[in-house]
């Protein structure tokens, strides 16, 4: 009887079992849940966006931002016994100083998603980190290839392929997502895997991930079967005793409904997925909630158009302070239904996914 799944493999990078735990920003996917899906063999990933204190980054946003993403990477680095990712979307005015400091304090892959990073090799100059774009049609992934083969002569070292069913920022139109979903995960993986194999056969291995749904093991191993290389999941990390968030933030998870989860437009301009509370019914009617912008986080929002400001409702809702902020959370939130160690979680999802991935 077969008791592994297959590697990971992401160039020099052998990664079993061939799990990427997805970064999850404000401060949910921090260093001491990417040590601990670390330690168990999988990938764990720092969520790079929020992580700055917040009276720092008033006076200086990017250097506070920078100063924490490092001090993050450092502890993770010492703790952890595999690979250690950092997820950076690329909406962010200070993309570029957070990748160079992931490049500098040796993270070894970096994720990058909410956008097309066309100049992402440029920022990295001869480092060995490796590079892996998220997309969500495979016309974005052959944008990124021909771009970067072009122009940089290299090509994405993996690249994540991300559903409908996702959690947080998702990289479809509001019409695409509601009122039903038209567009699903095996179609999207279907016409990556097609522009990939050109690029393959010029000796380049891109190996596929797959995200946005991913809850069981069967569902990994069903990924893995259509021609997956590994899978993306997030939403199953949140509960769990590594996972640093306010028991109030774990809490909504644990006492949602399917109802309960819903999607919305976000400042950012892409749909978010979120768990419905009393602050997202006040957004959602319009109510301007007063806010400065000391910030300028991102590239897309406009303060003076906004009726919230993202980063302090997610920065709240890590504290637990869900009266002024709100959860994001993947399609399947609801079916989380206890708080368990990474180690117990992982050692479900694999022994669930062997036995279908193999029958």
């Amino acid at each position: 009887m077969k008791t592994k799944l297959p590697d990971l493999v992401i160039g020099d990078l052998r990664i079993n079992p061939p799990i990427i735990q997805g970064g999850m920003g404000v401060r949910v996917s921090t260093a001491r849940l990417a040590v601990s899906v670390s330690n168990e063999g999988a990938l764990g990933v720092i969520a790079s966006v929020g992580l700055g204190d917040e009276k720092e980054s008033e006076l200086d946003y990017v250097a506070s931002s920078e100063k924490a993403l490092r001090e993050q990477i450092r502890k993770a680095k010492a703790l952890a016994k595999g690979y250690i990712g950092v997820n950076i979307m690329f909406v962010l005015t200070n993309y570029e100083s957070l990748v160079k400091a992931s490049v500098e304090e040796g993270a070894d892959l970096i994720i990058t998603g909410a956008g097309l990073p066309l100049r992402l090799p440029s920022y990295v100059g001869n480092s060995k980190i490796k590079l892996v774009p998220i997309v969500s049609s495979g016309r974005a992934a052959e944008i990124i290839c021909e771009a970067w083969l072009k122009k940089y002569n290299r090509l994405p070292d993996a690249i994540i392929i991300e559903g409908p069913l996702a959690g947080g920022h998702i990289g479809f139109k509001f019409s695409e997502i509601i009122p039903e979903i038209k567009i699903t995960l095996e179609e999207i993986l279907k016409d990556v895997l097609q522009v990939v194999t050109k690029y393959r056969s010029n000796g380049k291995n891109i190996p596929l991930i797959a995200a946005g749904g991913i809850f069981t093991g069967k569902d990994i191993a069903k990924m893995l079967k259509l021609g997956a290389n590994g899978v993306q999941m997030a939403t199953r990390f949140v509960c769990t005793d590594e996972c640093e968030v306010s028991q109030a933030y774990k809490d909504s998870y644990l006492k949602s409904s399917k109802d309960d989860i819903i999607v919305i437009l976000s400042p950012v301009g892409l749909p978010g997925r979120v768990i419905k509370n009393k602050f997202v019914e006040r957004i959602e009617s319009g109510e301007k909630i007063k806010f400065r912008c000391p910030y300028k986080c991102l590239k897309t929002c406009n303060p003076e158009t906004v009726n919230y400001c993202i980063a302090d409702a997610l920065v709240n809702a890590s504290k637990g302070d869900l009266e002024n902020g709100f959860v994001m959370c993947g399609a399947n939130a609801y079916r989380v239904k206890k708080t368990v160690k990474v180690k117990e979680l992982i050692k479900e999802l694999v022994d669930e996914a062997i036995l279908e991935y193999y029958k």
